[in-house]
């Protein structure tokens, strides 16, 4: 466990170091938000939960139109509550009419009362906001 958290977060900063790049004019740091993009996609397909979740939420902050797919395959096929409901917060708050369709449809047809809650909830805030 503590080698798999080790190689987590020496992957995490291989992968921020060559996201990250300084402008020598400025002295800025600039981000390459496609090599983030691919990288957060890429956290997706962890074993990792924490990874999952962290890469699902920050897809949704970065309303990441490439991930939509991706996160509507996590609302239908995920086994973990916790994994569904991230997808579709981030499904919410990407806004794609897909994955507002997707929360509709776990609202209603998923297994888990809890995530079924959840996606009632997110599905009710986006027609109150979209109305």
């Amino acid at each position: 466990m503590k080698r798999v958290l080790i190689l987590t977060v020496a992957a995490a900063l291989l992968t921020f170091s060559s996201v990250l790049a300084v402008d020598p004019q400025t002295t800025k740091t600039t981000v390459n938000m496609d090599k983030v993009e691919a990288s957060l996609l890429n956290g997706l397909k962890s074993q990792n939960q924490g990874l999952i979740i962290s890469s699902t939420r920050m897809l949704g902050d970065i309303h990441s139109a490439k991930a939509v797919i991706p996160l509507m395959h996590i609302l239908k096929s995920e086994n973990s509550e916790a994994n569904k409901i991230a997808a579709a917060l981030a499904l919410y708050n990407i806004g794609d009419e897909r994955g507002i369709f997707a929360i509709k449809r776990a609202a209603r047809f998923d297994d888990s009362n809890k995530v079924r809650s959840f996606c009632d909830k997110f599905y009710k805030a986006y027609q109150t906001a979209h109305s």
